[in-house]
């Protein structure tokens, strides 16, 4: 095993679901992938990546690690799923964001990927995310007020030197009034990685408090996300992907022929 690979997940528009496309990348990387995964949730104001993997009242989070009241080892967490979590405190409290990039070197050779939860304020916690990462992943939308806040965050990275990975095109509808992947790319400068569509088990799963890819594995939006998986550790998509695809033309043979024999 090599030095983890650490990925910060950024927006700067709430509502884009961030957190929703870090607890699914972090599953899939686990569970399809075989990459022993740790997730972090570095949104200091408002931590909810607990929330989205059942984790409701942590004894020990990433705030009391920042405030050196425990070594980071105390606070993760494994899951039923077969990743790792440092969550963050639901009533947070101050602490020193900053320190996140030290802290973090000591797990850098236990894991393969490090999947950081960002906030989504333009502060020292979004800082601290950009310094402690190797590459991020910018959450957006297609629509226009998220692109101009996508660009943005992508102009303060590159000021601090914090490497762009590319955009994720969370919750797309596919209709002609949404911006393409072409209008995205060109006005940002970044290569687009995905396009998730919009789902409504997406919030099914969220209630369940378990992630999507877990929850509906042959959704399309389940597929998009461990496609994305592969991409970042530099895999091809597993079999199960094709198998799917296989499974549905099959099965839409079979309906064909069984109109044509009414017939």
């Amino acid at each position: 095993m090599g030095r983890a690979k650490v990925f910060g997940v950024i927006a700067l528009k709430g509502g884009v679901g961030k957190t929703t496309v870090v607890s699914n990348l972090g599953a899939s990387l686990a569970r399809d992938y075989g990459k022993k995964v740790l997730m972090i949730d570095a949104n200091f104001s408002t931590p909810h990546l607990g929330l989205h993997l059942g984790l409701l009242n942590p004894k020990y989070t990433l705030h009391h690690v920042l405030n050196d009241n425990l070594s980071i080892f105390e606070a993760i967490y494994q899951h039923e799923l077969g990743f790792h979590i440092i969550p963050g405190k639901l009533a947070p409290f101050q602490t020193a964001p900053l320190d996140l990039k030290n802290k973090l070197e000591e797990l850098r050779d236990i894991y393969d990927v490090i999947l950081i939860d960002s906030s989504p304020s333009l502060n020292e916690e979004m800082y601290a995310t950009m310094a402690a990462s190797d590459e991020l992943l910018v959450v957006s939308s297609p629509d226009y007020p998220t692109l101009s806040s996508t660009i943005h965050a992508i102009r303060v990275a590159d000021k601090r030197e914090a490497k762009i990975h590319g955009i994720v095109i969370n919750k797309a509808y596919k209709k002609k009034f949404e911006l393409s992947k072409r209008d995205i790319e060109g006005a940002s400068g970044s290569k687009v990685l995905s396009v998730i569509p919009e789902n409504f088990r997406v919030l099914s799963s969220l209630s369940r408090m378990v992630p999507m890819i877990v929850n509906f594995p042959r959704q399309n939006v389940s597929l998009e996300y461990r496609r994305l998986a592969g991409l970042l550790v530099g895999e091809k998509t597993k079999r199960w992907f094709s198998k799917t695809k296989k499974v549905t033309k099959s099965k839409t043979k079979k309906k064909k022929t069984k109109k044509n024999a009414t017939k």
